[in-house]
């Protein structure tokens, strides 16, 4: 590692930073590794003067917590530079072939002196153009082809033929390897292995998923004692997990039989499409290369929460995760795509907000770290919250009549022709007799008697 000259000034590849500021550390830390590097020198200032005789004690906590701030983390390497007045630390940062954003999302590059914000169009353009360590195409060591399930790649051959029935049909090793699950020497990639494979988890042990069913709002079994009621963990590929996790969350869900008309509905405590819609998002963009940690499913007696390993990816932030999309696994993402287990490329976030809110829930609950990401739904109902399922097929006319009868009790043809005096008369018999047979309004009386009221 090279080491800093004294009272060199500031620049493209050199920093002082004289107080162990974990925030600033991390915000040039990122940006020398989005550009060419850089040396961070700790506790002493530009003019080679000692500010903090405790650096070299204190380097260890404060890198750590700098780091933390990282997303990934940047690899760094500190030695200690002697000086007449004291030690300083010297971090040094190599340009990253992956791009480091901070955990509020922002990305910064170096640019003289200073550490500068990208816009979301400059971040976009540069992760466009970076050469990257593509992880999910790294080789697996110790798997082989063998290692890989057929009776899995045939599904999600038949699968992907349906969903794309004029696509060409390549040889199957073939299409593996275009899709990234086979080197051109034949051996597994990560995205093949956890797509695929046999048993991912003898190579790739924190790709489980675990499901623990609490008794409580807290961590609690059915006696009161800290523990739980049940606790099931998935193996397998990606594909077995989800569909394994999915029915012990189903058998767990509280459920009701609904008689809506002359049709018999089972209501679930959550909406499936919700929790479905998390447990395939924790699945396909969690971190794999944080090992020692597995996507946890908590279901508490008036939550649920999914858990996966790693922050949220890039320029991703609470702010703006419903506006903007990135993947930090697009291959596992578009495999799970072609198998039907994601419906619309980019739209998982929104229709989960928007299916809990129209079952009259809260909208779901985001919680970003630097290394995990939770969803939280919740099971309780706010009447006010209920939209009907009839109310999302009403016209505004419609929607103007029952209005009307829900102010003055009931409405006849003729104050419904008076409510909308541009429309024919025929349609707006057409649109109250609709209502009748939505269960929305009941018909009372006969031809010119005829009036109707809410149901």
């Amino acid at each position: 590692m090279q080491t800093a000259a004294a009272k060199r000034p500031p620049g493209q590849e050199l920093e002082y930073l004289p107080q162990l500021d974990p925030q600033r550390m991390a915000e040039t830390l990122t940006a020398f590794a989005n550009s060419g590097g850089g040396t961070l020198v700790l506790g002493m200032d530009a003019a080679g003067e000692v500010q903090n005789r405790h650096a070299e004690e204190d380097a260890t906590d404060a890198l750590a917590a700098a780091l933390r701030l990282c997303r990934p983390p940047v690899r760094t390497e500190w030695q200690v530079q002697e000086t007449p007045n004291g030690n300083a630390v010297l971090v040094r940062v190599e340009r990253s072939d992956e791009l480091h954003a901070l955990a509020d999302g922002r990305i910064l590059v170096r640019r003289g002196a200073e550490n500068r914000p990208l816009d979301a169009d400059e971040a976009a353009r540069m992760m466009g153009t970076r050469p990257g360590v593509d992880f999910e195409l790294q080789e697996v060591p110790g798997a082989t082809r063998d290692d890989l399930e057929d009776e899995v790649i045939d599904t999600y051959l038949e699968r992907r033929q349906r969903r794309s029935p004029r696509a060409s049909v390549l040889p199957k090793d073939r299409l593996l390897q275009q899709i990234g699950a086979l080197t051109d020497e034949g051996k597994p990639t990560v995205s093949g292995l956890l797509l695929f494979g046999k048993d991912p988890q003898l190579f790739m042990p924190h790709s489980r998923a675990i499901f623990v069913k609490f008794s409580d709002t807290q961590p609690r079994g059915p006696e009161g004692a800290f523990g739980y009621g049940r606790r099931e963990e998935f193996t397998g590929p990606l594909p077995r997990i989800i569909d394994r996790a999915w029915r012990v969350i189903w058998e767990e869900m509280d459920k009701q039989a609904v008689v809506k008309g002359l049709h018999r509905q089972e209501q679930t405590e959550y909406p499936q499409s919700s929790v479905r819609e998390a447990l395939v998002n924790a699945v396909a963009h969690r971190d794999y290369r944080l090992t020692g940690r597995s996507i946890e499913v908590r279901m508490y007696t008036d939550r649920l929460e999914v858990t996966s390993p790693g922050g949220l990816p890039a320029h991703i932030t609470l702010d703006n995760i419903v506006e903007e999309h990135y993947s930090r696994n697009p291959r596992i993402v578009n495999g799970l795509f072609q198998w039907g287990y994601i419906e619309e490329l980019g739209l998982g976030v929104d229709r989960m907000i928007e299916d809990m809110v129209n079952a009259g829930h809260l909208p779901p609950k985001f919680e970003a770290k630097s290394h995990r990401f939770s969803v939280i739904l919740y099971n309780t109902k706010d009447p006010e919250r209920v939209v009907p399922s009839w109310e999302h097929t009403m016209n505004e006319r419609q929607i103007k009549a029952v209005e009307f009868v829900q102010r003055e009790g009931t409405i006849t043809n003729r104050e419904y022709r008076e409510l909308c005096p541009h429309v024919g008369a025929e349609t707006l018999r057409l649109d109250l007799a609709d209502l009748v047979s939505k269960g929305v309004l009941l018909k009372i009386g006969d031809k010119r008697g005829t009036r109707y009221i809410l149901k």
